[in-house]
Order: structure tokens, then sequence, then C-alpha cells
């Protein structure tokens, strides 16, 4: 009989995992199930939380009597202390793009693969009955998950030489499994012949990373492909550790985001422009009220001016037919009356088209008509502000390619700077000409008031740069005014000295 004192084989490690699961359906209960059911011989794995919106999903259902910590935000999960990773089981991409991009550092995050190679490691584990069995299986089931993966996958030694790739990671490079395995990564991906942290600093390397902290890493790489355009790959890394806890090989996914991100930053550039035609709008919006209180004081004059003239003849006609003398007199009312209509109806004209939101309509114009609408709506507010306006426009069109609507906001805008700077009042000249030598045409605003000290010459044009008080400026009108140009291949010069004026001379190219 043998001695029954002699010391019992150790048992095996095992590997403690703590996860967390988002998706609480019904993959989510099988998976719970499963391991309440066949517990891995080698695995120690602990449920911290289960996320789903639906309260009533059966697998959160079930997670909540099982003790298990619940929630309807997935963002709950990453305040639970000493967890690995996540497991996304709700089958949706764009939880998955979520999770990837606001997971913290140093967590990993597994897909639903993950459940059916858990089950399949647990049923193959139980059939093991020796050493080499166990080798056999556990190198067919590893095997079987790196391939059958969507995902590109590389495993790769401490020395960045690639041992296993499946095929998904084999079509990406454009090689062969005999030119890859042996291989070093970077010189497979990149062409280099170094590791990537050598050439590229910036770049990050997630392989540098995990050995460099033990955990696992994440960052976003570019890689060149054969047509030479680039495609952007997520890159997670995760340590492979033996019973000692050092490094012996690294797993490496890789997510293709190249779509992703164009789509992002697509919708992120509508985002912008968007954002971009709410501020001119506004800063239209804030012009027109500075208009029509202007316009107010200059539409009532002729209003008063022509209910006298209209009482004056209605009481002519109250004493009876009126005689030649009054005839007369109605021959030069009328004419008066006529013109102050007139006047009255080109502000108005004016106030409505400056109002009026459209779409941008690039089309040949005349420069001057622009001007003299702008004047239009603009010189009463200089003549109360005793403004002298000098205005010298080509006989013949000056015709431009643009945008009427904001070519008029781009000048107004101009011109209530040049008039602001005059408080106690001055000259502002206005000036169009046709510059043959460029084939360009040239507006000049040129104004006598307080100037623009050297300093500040730098940043007129920068968005919300104002040197007004609070409250009396958004900062917004030469930002607009300088975006405006270049959308309109124009450029702007500014000559400006402290005390003296101002020029501002907008040049368009012909069309």
């Amino acid at each position: 009989m043998k001695s029954s004192d002699k010391t019992a084989p150790k048992a095996q490690e095992k590997l403690s995992l703590n996860l967390a699961i988002v998706g609480g359906g019904k993959t989510c209960k099988s998976f719970l199930k499963l391991l309440q059911e066949e517990p891995c011989p080698n695995l120690d794995i602990a449920i911290l939380g289960v996320c789903d919106i639906d309260p009533q999903a059966e697998g959160l259902r079930m997670a909540r009597e099982m003790g298990i910590y619940t929630t309807g935000d997935f963002r709950d999960l990453f305040k639970l202390r000493d967890l690995d990773a996540l497991v996304e089981l709700t089958n949706r991409s764009d939880v998955l793009s979520d999770l990837v991009r606001s997971k913290p550092e140093g967590v990993g995050l597994l897909d639903n693969n993950f459940t059916r190679f858990l089950s399949l490691l647990c049923q193959a584990q139980k059939r093991m009955r020796n050493a080499e069995y166990q080798l056999v299986s556990e190198r067919g089931v590893s095997e079987f998950l790196i391939q059958q993966a969507n995902e590109r996958i590389v495993v790769v030694t401490p020395d960045f030489k690639i041992i296993e790739a499946n095929n998904q990671y084999l079509k990406a490079v454009a090689k062969s499994r005999e030119e890859v395995i042996g291989a070093h990564c970077y010189e497979v991906t990149h062409g280099l012949t170094a590791p990537c942290a050598s050439f590229y600093p910036e770049l990050g390397c997630p392989l540098v990373e995990t050995l460099r902290t033990n955990e696992s890493a994440h960052v976003i790489h570019e890689h060149p492909t054969q047509n030479g355009h680039a495609t952007y790959c997520d890159m997670v890394t995760y340590p492979l550790k033996n019973r000692s806890k050092e490094i012996v090989g690294i797993i490496e996914v890789w997510r293709d985001i190249t779509q992703e991100l164009s789509s992002r930053w697509e919708r992120r550039i509508k985002e912008i422009k968007a954002d971009i035609g709410k501020l001119i709008q506004e800063d239209r919006m804030i012009s027109l009220g500075r208009l029509v209180a202007s316009s107010v004081h200059e539409i009532n004059n002729p209003i008063q001016g022509l209910l006298t003239f209209s009482r004056l003849m209605e009481k002519t006609l109250e004493q009876g037919q009126p005689g030649p003398d009054d005839l007369e007199e109605f021959r030069t009312y009328l004419p008066l009356m006529t013109s102050e209509l007139e006047r009255c109806g080109n502000i108005i004209s004016g106030l409505l088209s400056f109002s009026r939101h459209s779409e941008v309509e690039y089309k040949n114009m005349d420069l001057n008509e622009v001007l003299k609408q702008v004047l239009t709506l603009s010189r009463h507010k200089m003549e109360i502000q005793n403004i002298r306006l000098e205005a010298r426009l080509t006989p013949e069109p000056l015709i431009v390619n643009g945008d009427m609507n904001q070519l008029q906001q781009c000048l107004l805008n101009i011109i209530f700077n040049a008039i602001e700077a005059m408080p106690q009042g001055g000259e502002l000249s206005l000036v169009s000409e046709w510059d043959t030598a460029s084939h360009r045409a040239l507006v000049t605003v040129r104004d006598t008031g307080c100037g623009i000290s050297e300093k500040n010459l730098d940043y007129i044009f920068d968005p919300f740069f104002t040197t007004k008080p609070e409250g009396e400026g958004t900062g917004l009108g030469l930002s607009i005014v300088h975006g405006i140009v270049k959308a309109h291949k124009g450029k702007v010069k500014v000559e400006s000295k402290e005390g003296e004026g101002t020029a501002f001379t907008l040049s368009f190219p012909g069309p």
C-alpha cells in the first residue's frame, strides 16, 4: 500500500476576473446561469454589476435576485472597484462604440464572443483528465477564439515577435501567415526596423505601455494601405502572465474605426457649420436692431410731413371747391409727398431685405448696388451722429461673384465699426474702384475716429475679441467680416493709427 502522507499535487491557481455586463437581456441571463451551473476550473469570475435601460430585462432581474448591483446607465459600472473588464452583450455597434470611447484606462472590453468562448472552455475543461489533453484542448479553444473573432487579433512576445494571428489580421496587413509568424509586429504593420515608439514617440505604442504598466493599454494608430490611403485602428492590448505574474505574451486587438471617425468628423463639421451660421444670423439680427432703432426716427420725419400736407389739403377741401391758388399748392405738395413716400419705401425695403434669412447663393452682382443699399440703411445714423459722408462709387457696374446678403452684412459691419469709432462726429469716406492690374474690385472704408492701437491690430479678426466694455459688443463683427471675405476668395487690409482713424480695404476677384 502506498504511503498516504505524500504531499498531494498543488491545485492549479485560479485566475480572478472581475466583470461587469452591459446588456441585461436573454444572453446575460444565459451567461449568469452558465457561471452558476458550470464554473470554470481555472477561472474565478465575479460579476460586479449588470446594466440595462429596461429595468424588467430578464438578465437584469436575475442579477438583482442574485444580489448583483444593477443600473440603467453603463457609466455607473465604471465606479465599481477592481473592475477588470466590461462584457458587451447588447450586440449593438453604437453601444460598443460608446463603451470604447468612454471606458476607463486599464478596463478591458469583451463582446458576446467571450460568452461563447467561456462556455466552450468550461465544457472542455470539465472533460480534461491529464496535462497532455488539457494542453491540446486549451490551444484548440484559444485558436478557435482568435480565428473566429471579427476583429483583428495578434499575439506578440515581449520582444515584439508575432506568435499567432487570425485571418482578419492577415487580411489587414495583406501578408501570408508564413510572412507574419516570427516577424516583428513593427516590421509587418509599419515597415520599420525598430519599435514604433522609437520612430514616432508621439504615436504611442500599446505594447510598450502594457510592458511598462503590466496592464491593458489603448491607443489609436494610423496604418497605411496598399492603395496609398490610411486606415485608423483602435488598438487594445491585454497582457498574458505566468504564475509569477510575469508577462509572457501580449494579445493585441485591432478595430478598424476609419469609417466611424469619418462619420464623426462629418457630423462635427456639420455641427460647426450650423453653429457658425447661427452666429452670423445672430450678428445679423443685432445689426438689424441697430438699423431699426435709427430708421424709426428717419421714417418718422417724412410721415409727420405727409400728415401735415394731408391735413392742409383736407381742410382746403372742407371749405369748398379748391380755387386755382389751392390747386397750385396741391401741385407743390404732391411731388414732396411722393418723394417722402419713396424714401420711406426704400428704407423699409432695405430693412426687409437685410432681415430675410436665405440660403447662400453665389452669383454675379454689382457691388455698387450693395454699397448703395448699405448707405440707405446707415445714412440716417451718420446724420444724427454728425458724421459727414463722402461716397465715391465707380460710374460703371462693379461686378463680382458673391452672395448679396453676406456682402451686405460684411460692409454694414465695417461701416457700423467706423460710426462707433466717431462718437463725437467726423468724416467717413466710402470709395469703390476697379483694379485692372489685379482684376479685382476694391472697396475702401476710411474714418477719422479713435483708431486701433498697434497691440490690438493683430487680434481684431479673432472671434469674441473686443475692446468695448462688457455688454456693449460681442466681438463677432470683424471676425464675421473676415470669414465672409475669405468665403468670397477676397482679402482684407487694415491701416490704422491710434487717435487718427482707420481704413479697411476689401478686395474681391472679378467674375
